[in-house]
């Protein structure tokens, strides 16, 4: 170590205080070099950086270093102090103008992790933090969060010149979002098409490339992930493994090869992975073998292990394929690569093969041509499986489709393959195994391994007959299947259409009974099924759960392209005498199983695909709905009609919009995920309503989209979508999610609470005293669902509201906030004016204006509340002449008083006539009691002198009729015509009344 004379020395005087005692730097160990900024004429300079600043002195002066575009091949590393590129020793590689990360047993210098906060609950409540989440760290690769925070993996580069960034991945759930970005150090976002931003799904297990170009300067790369929503399964995580970066110009050091591989010689681009049995630590030129004897290694590894004693995890059974007499046994292998040990103590034999038994039948259309495999029947023909192929007879033809329900051998269309998380491949392994009468997943090399079952079906053939029709399922595929685990397994069934990316149709976790599951292909493509198994999410090398396992009976496809036929179907005939050709029937016909021909369907009525040939493939269309004009579907035409007593309402809800939306909410989750539920109604008319998942459909184009390339796209009459907000979560638009199709039929349109089976809840809703009843439109879907296996079921009830629009509102119940109360029927109240009946004279009437000048106004108007909409106008005002008040109170005034005169004149009449009467009749009393007397002469006519009252003393009274009566009354004025009749005896004088 030099001493020299620090910066305080004075030329005039030196003290021992003066005099600092500084190391020289040394090269490497005090100091680095490293490159100036290029200038505007593309040179720059190297220059010294000490490692601590202030620590030593002496550093080299700067010196011009190569030109800006200078960089090194792949295997070499520019060597500062000579600025020359220098081969990497052996143990170690270089890309030259490239840095790769493989070894993820820590976080790597310059990448780091973030967590975005969520947001808060609307209560205020606490809700669990996103402290915890990150990207981990795995040994081969870095793994994703697994909740609903979003979390960004992060990691700075300043490239000389255009590069490039790419990685891969692993990206198996729907329901986590993935994208890769870029900023500049000014941090902004860069320009990226769709595609390359947002990352496609994968299959489970397999690893797929992504490949970005980038920009000189700075560039900050992003890796975001986040939950889309935390349903009753886990989410499964990104994993990510294999980052290089292409652009730096040049690299000053070459990279160590990572534990497990190696590199032989000098000027290596990369490491080789040891060989099995074989290991290797850190910056290693070659691989140790292991001792064969008591310890394995499996491919890549660091370290040896200890061979274990064998136990029934080790092997595995399979039948042996039918020999030339028919038979096939049951044998026993060990699990390759064998890595335990036998005949040491507790270790397990291999079990003896079993006794050679009967092959099983072939599978419904093939046949066994007395040799060991069973070929398929030709074209035209059919079998069962056990008998020799025949041909169809004339009328029929062959229903084409796949039936799998023995398992000697695997289906020449069918592969397995097992996928390890971490390595991509597993090492010599079958995913499936054969076992007679069903298919069992395998062992694996570890718990974790996803162990796959592929059928690939290059499209679909209906039938002849049904060639013509737009059909809404052109095919279905149905298993039978059962899980038995203890750990956390998942079973998933998953479709891959046009080979364009994989999607998870419906999973299963944990042990589940032995049930059947179908699903239905509604458009003609090729489609590849997959079935995948994985025992545990959990990182695991080992295996431990062995015994938990799938088993798959039968699987069944009908209508495939490339298939064979275990029976045949009625087809139509053509018209031309002695024609034995199947013909295709027009839309909406049926095959007359009599005749052989082509009927079209009753009015009314749709044709059920895929039936039973005769009348009843035709089905009636519920109450208040049509069919289409190709018999496919019913469909309201938005009018209904309903009848009560003497009153007849009609409906037209064509106001109401051909597609209404419903947005409830917010929800949220455990973690503060705000979400909603939104629903999409086609109500009537033709246009179905759309859902579209855009969570991993973001990259396809609009075009795509229309053309019904987005896989996740729903066409319904309803269905429902999980919409969650973009605000507050990193994410730059909303999220789409878990659209899913809940009714596909119209079962029709009634007053009615109930209709075939589906239950309108009228009391889940508000009550309403309004005369109009409500109107129930009823939907099914034929889609069975693990947890709805009659298919999901809708009611959407109409109710008239006079106080809202024609759109409308639309509600669902308040204690069913995400519209079902048992996930399996849903019920939506639609409140509207346009839900109102059409107006008829009924809803109105006349009120009479005043008289004013002789004039008189008669007004109509509505019956309040108005309860109807459209229908009959409002007549226009009416003006009638009219009589004043006057005239009529005259009128009125004289009419009375005539009256009463009338009224006192008959009164003082027949009081005097009754007076008259009186007196009459006193006189007759007072004749009546002379009887003793002698009676007098005999008169014949009335003598002179002779008053009137003597004179009617002398009268007998007969009884008068009722005209008579009235003559009688009218001549007693003048005393004239009187009726006389002679008494007899002695009674001359007597009344006689009659």
């Amino acid at each position: 170590t030099a001493c020299i004379l620090g910066p305080r020395l004075s030329w005039r005087l030196i003290s021992y205080a003066d005099v600092l005692c500084v190391c020289v730097c040394n090269w490497q160990t005090d100091y680095y070099y490293e490159y100036t900024e290029c200038d505007s004429t593309g040179s720059r300079w190297r220059v010294a950086i000490p490692q601590s600043p202030g620590a030593c002195t002496g550093l080299p002066e700067p010196v011009h270093g190569t030109e800006c575009t200078f960089s090194c091949k792949a295997g070499e590393f520019l060597e500062m102090s000579a600025q020359e590129c220098t081969q990497c020793a052996a143990g170690s590689y270089s890309l030259g103008s490239g840095i790769r990360f493989d070894q993820w047993d820590s976080m790597p210098v310059g990448f780091s992790s973030l967590a975005t906060s969520l947001e808060n609950s609307p209560n205020g409540d606490d809700r669990p933090t996103c402290n915890s989440s990150s990207w981990l760290p795995q040994g081969n690769y870095l793994e994703s969060n697994r909740d609903e925070c979003t979390v960004s993996l992060i990691y700075a580069v300043h490239l000389k010149k255009k590069g490039s960034v790419s990685f891969e991945y692993q990206y198996p759930d729907n329901n986590l979002l993935f994208e890769f970005f870029i900023q500049n150090d000014q941090c902004q976002e860069m320009d990226q098409s769709a595609d390359t931003k947002w990352l496609k799904l994968t299959n489970n297990g397999e690893w797929a490339t992504h490949t970005v170009n980038l920009k000189s300067g700075t560039n900050i790369l992003y890796w975001r992930t986040r939950g889309v929503l935390m349903g009753s399964k886990g989410l499964k995580p990104v994993l990510l493994k294999n980052v290089q970066i292409e652009g730096v110009a040049y690299t000053s050091e070459c990279f160590p090869c990572k534990p497990g591989t190696f590199s032989r010689v000098p000027g290596s681009t990369k490491c080789e992975p040891c060989l099995r049995d074989t290991y290797a630590g850190h910056g290693a030129s070659s691989c140790t073998p292991c001792n064969a004897t008591t310890q394995y290694a499996a491919q890549g590894s660091a370290m040896c292990k200890d061979r274990p004693p064998c136990s029934r995890k080790d092997y595995f059974q399979i039948h042996t394929k039918c020999d030339h007499e028919g038979k096939t046994q049951v044998i026993y292998k060990w699990i390759e690569p064998k890595i335990c040990l036998e005949g040491v103590t507790g270790a397990e034999s291999l079990p003896p093969s079993g006794e050679r038994e009967p092959c099983p039948p072939c599978n419904p259309g093939f046949y066994n041509n007395d040799t060991a495999t069973c070929s398929p029947c030709p074209p035209g023909t059919y079998s069962d499986g056990m008998k020799p192929c025949t041909w169809c007879p004339a009328g029929t033809e062959p229903s084409l489709g796949y039936e799998f329900k023995w398992w000697n051998i695997l289906p020449p269309n069918m592969k397995t393959s097992c996928f390890n998380v971490g390595n991509n491949k597993c090492d010599n392994m079958n995913g499936w195994e054969v076992a007679g009468d069903h298919i069992q997943s395998g062992a694996g090399s570890s718990d974790n391994d996803y162990l796959i079952l592929n059928i690939h079906i290059p499209g679909f053939k209906l039938p002849t007959s049904m060639s013509s029709h737009s059909a809404t399922e052109f095919g279905r595929i149905t298993f039978e299947f059962e899980t038995v685990c203890v750990a956390d397994c998942e079973l998933y069934f998953m479709m891959d259409v046009n080979r364009k990316s994989t999607t998870v149709v419906e999973s299963w976790e944990k042990t589940k009974t032995r049930q059947t599951y179908t699903h239905v292909m509604t458009k003609n493509a090729s489609v590849s099924y997959t079935w995948a198994f994985q025992r545990t999410n959990q990182p695991s090398d080992v295996r431990r759960y062995v015994n938990d396992v799938v088993r798959i009976y039968s699987i069944s496809v009908s209508n495939a392209v490339d298939g064979v036929s275990s029976g045949c179907r009625a087809c139509a005939l053509s018209t031309q005498p002695s024609s034995s050709a199947c013909v295709p029937c027009p839309p909406g016909h049926y095959i007359d199983t009599r005749t052989s021909q082509c009927t079209e369907c009753p009015p009314n009525t749709y044709l059920i695909p895929h039936t039973t040939p005769g009348p009843d493939a035709c089905k009636p269309c519920g109450p208040a709905s049509k069919c289409d004009k190709d018999h496919s579907f019913c469909y309201s035409d938005c009018h209904f009609t309903y009848a009560e007593g003497n009153a007849t309402l009609t409906y037209d809800f064509s106001l109401l919009g051909s597609v209404g939306s419903l947005m409830n909410g917010p929800s949220f989750t455990s973690k503060g995920t705000k979400y909603f539920h939104h629903f999409n109604i086609s109500l009537c008319g033709g246009k179905l309503a759309e859902c579209t998942d855009n969570v991993t459909d973001l990259s396809i184009t609009d075009s795509q989209r229309e053309n019904g390339e987005g896989a996740n796209a729903v066409k319904t009459f309803i269905c429902q979508s999980t919409i969650i907000p973009a605000t507050g979560r990193g994410f730059h638009t909303a999220l789409a999610s878990q659209s899913i199709n809940l009714a596909d039929t119209l079962l029709g349109v009634t007053v009615e609470s109930t209709l075939d089976g589906v239950r309108a809840r009228p009391e889940l809703y508000p009550q309403t005293s309004k005369k109009v009843p409500d109107v129930n439109f009823y939907y099914r879907s034929l889609e069975a669902t693990s947890s709805c296996e009659s298919g999901r079921s809708a009611v959407v009830t109409l109710r008239c509201n006079p106080e809202k629009n024609t759109k409308g509102e639309l509600s669902v119940p308040s204690q069913c906030p995400a519209g079902t109360c048992d996930g399996c029927t849903f019920h939506f109240l639609w409140e509207s004016s346009g839900a109102c009946p059409t107006c008829t004279e009924r809803d109105y009437h006349q009120i009479e204006g005043a008289c004013k000048g002789d004039q008189q106004d008669l007004l109509y108007v509505w019956t309040e509340p108005k309860l109807c909409i459209g229908g009959v106008n409002l007549p226009e005002k009416e003006t009638l002449p009219c009589e004043g008040m006057e005239f009529w109170v005259r009128l009125g005034a004289g009419l009375g008083t005539f009256t009463a005169v009338l009224l006192v004149i008959l009164i003082c009449y027949f009081w005097k006539k009754s007076k008259r009467l009186e007196y009459k009749y006193s006189r007759l009393v007072m004749s009546a009691n002379k009887e003793c007397e002698m009676p007098g002469a005999d008169s014949c006519a009335v003598m002179e002198g002779e008053n009137e009252g003597d004179m009617e003393d002398e009268i007998v009274y007969t009884k008068p009729s009722l005209l008579g009566k009235l003559k009688a009354i009218a001549s007693k004025g003048n005393g004239e015509h009187y009726e006389h009749v002679q008494l007899n005896s002695s009674h001359s004088k007597a009344l006689v009344w009659s």
